[in-house]
């Protein structure tokens, strides 16, 4: 809403201004007055409303600066938001990654654990059941 708002003044003013112009050319052209003088209230009426649109134009782009400013460093907050966001979710899976990595160490040093103790244990029973077939075969 805002921007048309703008849009209406901006355009309001322009249409003074360039109103304001052609009634002072007209009057001065229908004013009865010599060539001379009539170039010289044209020329004088035509630079005060050059000064009038250049200072509303030149407020009008200042304006424009500090919204765009304004823009900006709101963009730059919110950029930098995201990207502390996205270090503290990596830091956060690296966090989380790196302890499945401790707790598959742990699990894997305990398997590797109870494999070579069944390891040993089938190992035992296999020369205790080659001992007693030794014993059996030389009784026989």
């Amino acid at each position: 809403m805002e921007d048309n708002t703008n849009s209406y003044t901006r355009g309001f003013v322009v249409g003074a201004l360039i109103g304001g112009a052609v009634g002072a050319i007209t009057a001065l052209l229908l004013a009865p007055k010599t060539g001379k003088e009539l170039r010289g209230d044209i020329a004088e009426k035509s630079g005060e409303y050059y000064v009038k649109a250049s200072d509303y134009f030149t407020k009008v782009e200042s304006d424009l600066g500090i919204k765009v400013s304004e823009m900006v460093n709101e963009g730059k907050e919110k950029a930098q938001t995201i990207i502390n966001s996205a270090k503290k979710q990596a830091g956060d899976l690296l966090e989380n990654a790196e302890k499945i990595l401790a707790d598959a160490k742990v699990k894997a040093g305990s398997a590797k654990e109870t494999i070579s103790n069944k390891y040993d244990t089938i190992k035992d029973a296999t020369k205790a059941g080659a001992e007693a077939f030794k014993t059996e075969y030389n009784a026989h």
